[in-house]
């Protein structure tokens, strides 16, 4: 049985700010399965259109900022999910030991995307955080199903 929520910490590559999207999904659909966190290689500000795309699905994202990335961040995760909105390789930074990486690029968005390619994006972020959530799930069902020791 699982003791606590798994560590994931979403990171921007390319200032396109989805890792905020990732963070509010897994806050959304994940709660009790997944802490989450976000972080940018960057400085930057949000980008309205985002805020403009999660509100549209009844998720308010207005005050949350990424900070920049640090090594105590990714001492934390268990996951690290970079996330890039290019078809770049690029990852934050070496992972410590016993943390996991995945990169998810999200194809290239172009240099200002317009409101759909911000819905496509959103729209993607959510269905590879319900993956991931059910992927959670299997685990922890075929967890409970396993005899106990002597039986």
């Amino acid at each position: 049985m699982y003791k606590r929520c798994a560590r994931i910490l979403f990171v921007d590559t390319d200032r396109l700010s989805c890792s905020l999207m990732a963070w509010a999904w897994s806050r959304q659909l994940g709660a009790d399965r997944i802490e989450a966190r976000t972080a940018d290689i960057g400085l930057q500000a949000v980008n309205p259109a985002i805020q403009t795309v999660m509100r549209e699905v009844g998720i308010d994202i207005t005050d949350v900022h990424s900070p920049r990335l640090t090594s105590d961040m990714l001492a934390w995760a268990d996951l690290v999910v970079t996330i890039s909105g290019s078809d770049s390789k690029t990852a934050p930074a070496p992972l410590p030991p016993g943390v996991q990486g995945k990169l998810w690029r999200l194809g290239n968005a172009g240099a200002t995307p317009d409101l759909e390619t911000w819905r496509r994006l959103r729209d993607t972020i959510r269905d590879r955080i319900e993956s991931m959530i059910g992927g959670m799930n299997m685990l922890k069902r075929m967890d409970q199903d396993e005899p106990a020791e002597g039986e």
